[in-house]
């Protein structure tokens, strides 16, 4: 038996968030282990965290259905337990990307990661239930995202994307959103690696700041909102500039489940 701390991640105004399991035992566990839990979980993401060998703690993301190399909240929420509950003694942990450092801020949880570089101007194909975009990216962080800027919160609200359309697709995920200054309302979909419709995106956020950068927004700051869709009010800060990105927000412990496997 081992315990898996459940949080909600990106919360907003303390309530909403991203759930998510963070499994700090990791004795015994292989990959496929590790994803029958996450499965069993069900929460878009699980995280394990490995700090077996000296070092730096290794953190091994997966979806109900895919381990992925690198997403936000699961770091965000990682760097939580590990600066709230563990030893306290490392602010930097590690994934399929690298060294990523981390910080807290009373309630709040910050990531930060370099910008992506592979951004290009993206055709949006048609058919797939989202409305028409004014602007459109793909942003590989490694995994491939589109990124489409609607005309108005409205639009990205009523939105029914094709699920199936979205996972045949020759990206990972798809992050539709509208901005107004500096608040944006987004919603991301993940069909392809088990998450149809996502509460909360560190990755996608990660991914926005890039393509902004590259359109000429060299630093900003933006308040996302996003999760209203599926009844999870998420909300998350990022900041880029310098080449970097910080990604963060309010983090809640709910529950401590006893794991069997």
């Amino acid at each position: 038996m081992r315990h898996c701390y459940v949080l909600s991640v990106f919360t907003r105004g303390g309530v909403g968030g991203n759930p998510l399991g963070v499994v700090t035992d990791v004795t015994g566990l292989d990959a496929a282990a590790m994803q029958a839990i996450a499965a069993d979980l069900a929460f878009s993401e699980t995280v394990f965290l490995d700090w077996t060998a000296p070092g730096v703690p290794y953190a091994r993301i997966f979806t109900p259905a895919a381990e992925m190399p690198f997403a936000g909240h699961p770091l965000v929420g990682a760097g939580w337990v590990l600066g709230k509950m563990g030893p306290g003694t490392t602010r930097r942990m590690a994934c399929g990307i690298g060294e990523v450092p981390f910080r807290l801020e009373g309630d709040r949880a910050f990531i930060e990661v370099p910008l992506p570089r592979e951004v290009e101007p993206a055709p949006v194909a048609p058919g797939l239930g989202l409305p028409a975009a004014a602007r459109a990216w793909l942003v590989r962080l490694p995994l491939r995202y589109l990124l489409l800027e609607a005309g108005s919160a409205g639009e990205v609200a009523g939105a029914r994307p094709d699920f199936a359309r979205l996972a045949a697709s020759p990206w990972e995920g798809t992050l539709l959103f509208s901005r107004l200054g500096g608040t944006v309302k987004a919603r991301f979909f993940a069909p392809a690696v088990g998450v149809a419709e996502d509460p909360a995106t560190g990755s996608a956020a990660v991914a926005l700041a890039g393509a902004l950068a590259y359109s000429g927004e060299k630093e900003g700051n933006l308040t996302i909102d996003q999760g209203d869709e599926v009844g999870a009010p998420s909300r998350i800060e990022v900041v880029w500039g310098g080449g970097m990105v910080s990604v963060g927000g309010g983090v809640r412990r709910d529950e401590v489940r006893v794991l069997e496997r």
